[in-house]
């Protein structure tokens, strides 16, 4: 049931798009679509990765300009050549992928290149007063002068939505602004959101998480291959209505794999402790045991600080445990490093992709290849032709759509960004893949893709260990289900759990 109030009687746009194009070489991104923003409400824009969604957000915010079209603010034709003419007109926005100065504190991020200044220069406390206000208002127990990069994912999107909260705007654009959060933070930043709309503010809401996206729209449009496929009202809309207008079809995560016999043990964690990396006084992870065999499909659920991401960083070697053991397939391999680990058999996929998971300069198959690039070297010398066959065929195997492996990863879409990162681990044959939120920020086509992949990894006896902050993946291809709070296992589940078995395990308010 929605929370909001619904009207079809929206009143004037204060924002259009008319007849809006965008060529990006021979692509295509937008062909010729309409889009109307109204005061007040919430437009949700729902469409998989690659549909135009984010193109038409940038060209609203001055990001990109329109190849053709036009934009009509306030009945006056505008044309934005920078993010800072569009914020002199209340336009802001949340970007899908994190920008922030990763070694600035949340105060300088909060406030860069609009600076509060006073006769003496930049008034720092004021700045330190307004950032924490922010934090309040979003329930986050963050100081205004810690460095970003020393926050969890879920902390820093809090510090991207802040940002776009401190200019005061007539229009916000919240590119998946919730796809780090716990489903916590997530009803706080509703909360945030209701309050703007009485106020007038206009609501552009972009998500993947579709049931969610459902609770706080008025109004949604549909976008597919750049085009423009359906709007209607909330009272018109139900899931089925989502799927059927983003994809032509039902699609569903899958169902654990079956067919085939669990093996021997293949990951096994003992009394594992890992230290909080904001507090040493204090266990992200404390003394947990866990034994995953092979074929088999393990989801790892929690909210935000339950352990989740320091539990399988540890594992893979990315950061350092203070007590316990790690075994793969009997083999203890505590104290080695991530390129020994991998070499062992074990991968991690990434939370954040961008930061730690690909390399933005590099092409598709160069991203591909850098896990295993020591296969194809020999002699000291790059093997070309070993490269190109791995890369083509992990491009195949986990069906990246690409112009070629010679494409910059900038070019591709979110879901397929994730899946070079999940087929540059592949390369590398593991016996255990970690996964840490594999599915962040992509659509339900690429998500039932991506479980596909996992599904079939398990089937062909690799142990599949991945977290979640979304329930409904638990229920999709596990075997089975752990839940995490404060770095315990607090509970286990089968295949069959609910919902809301699993939420009120995490401790977990259970909406009705």
């Amino acid at each position: 049931m929605s929370n909001v109030e619904i009207s079809p009687d929206h009143g004037k746009p204060v924002l259009s798009a008319r007849n809006v194009v965008k060529h990006y070489g021979g692509v295509r991104a937008l062909k010729g679509v309409d889009f109307d923003i109204y005061p007040g409400t919430v437009t949700t824009l729902f469409g998989e990765n690659g549909a135009g969604k984010s193109t038409l957000m940038k060209i609203l915010s001055g990001v990109e300009q329109p190849t053709d079209g036009e934009l009509i603010l306030d009945d006056e034709s505008v044309r934005f050549a920078s993010t800072v003419e569009a914020q002199e007109r209340g336009i802001s926005i949340i970007h899908q992928e994190l920008s922030l100065a990763p070694n600035l504190s949340v105060r300088d991020n909060i406030f860069m290149g609009r600076e509060l200044r006073r006769a003496a220069g930049v008034d720092y406390a004021e700045e330190a007063r307004q950032a924490a206000a922010l934090m309040t208002a979003l329930e986050e127990d963050i100081d205004p002068l810690t460095r970003v990069a020393d926050l969890r994912v879920g902390q820093q999107q809090i510090v991207e939505i802040a940002r776009a909260l401190s200019v005061d705007a007539r229009i916000l654009i919240m590119d998946e602004p919730t796809s780090a959060l716990s489903a916590n933070e997530v009803q706080v930043l509703f909360k945030v959101i209701r309050d703007l709309t009485a106020r007038g503010v206009a609501i552009v809401y972009i998500s993947h998480h579709l049931e969610e996206a459902l609770e706080i729209t008025h109004h949604a449009v549909v976008l597919r291959d750049g085009s423009m496929t359906a709007k209607a009202e909330r009272a018109d809309i139900d899931l089925a209505w989502i799927v059927r207008n983003m994809v032509g079809e039902n699609f569903d995560l899958g169902s654990p794999p079956t067919g085939h016999q669990f093996g021997d043990t293949a990951l096994s964690v003992q009394s594992l402790t890992v230290p909080d990396a904001s507090n040493l006084a204090r266990a992200a992870v404390d003394r947990l045991s866990l034994d995953v065999r092979a074929g088999e499909v393990v989801c790892i659920y929690g909210l935000m600080g339950a352990g989740r991401t320091e539990l399988l960083e540890a594992l893979a070697g990315a950061s350092h445990s203070s007590g316990g053991q790690v075994l793969l397939e009997g083999r203890d391999i505590t104290y080695l490093d991530i390129a020994q680990r991998i070499a062992a058999g074990l991968v991690l996929v990434p939370e954040d992709r961008q930061r730690d998971g690909l390399v933005q300069t590099m092409s598709v198959g160069r991203n591909l290849s850098l896990a295993s690039i020591g296969s194809f070297v020999r002699n000291m010398l790059l093997s070309r032709s070993g490269e190109r066959g791995i890369v083509d065929d992990s491009i195949r195997d986990v069906r990246v759509k690409t112009d070629g492996p010679a494409a910059m990863i900038g070019s591709l879409s979110g879901g397929n960004q994730q899946k070079v990162v999940i087929g540059k681990m592949m390369t590398t044959h593991p016996r255990v893949l970690l996964l840490d939120e594999p599915s962040r920020g992509i659509d339900i086509g690429a998500k039932a893709e991506v479980f596909r992949l996992l599904a079939q990894r398990a089937a062909q006896g690799v142990a599949v260990v991945f977290s979640t902050s979304e329930v409904n993946e638990c229920l999709s291809i596990a075997h089975r289900v752990i839940v995490m709070g404060r770095g315990h296992i607090v509970a286990e589940f089968g295949p069959d759990a609910s919902k809301e078995q699993i939420m009120a395990a995490s401790g977990e308010s259970v909406a009705a």
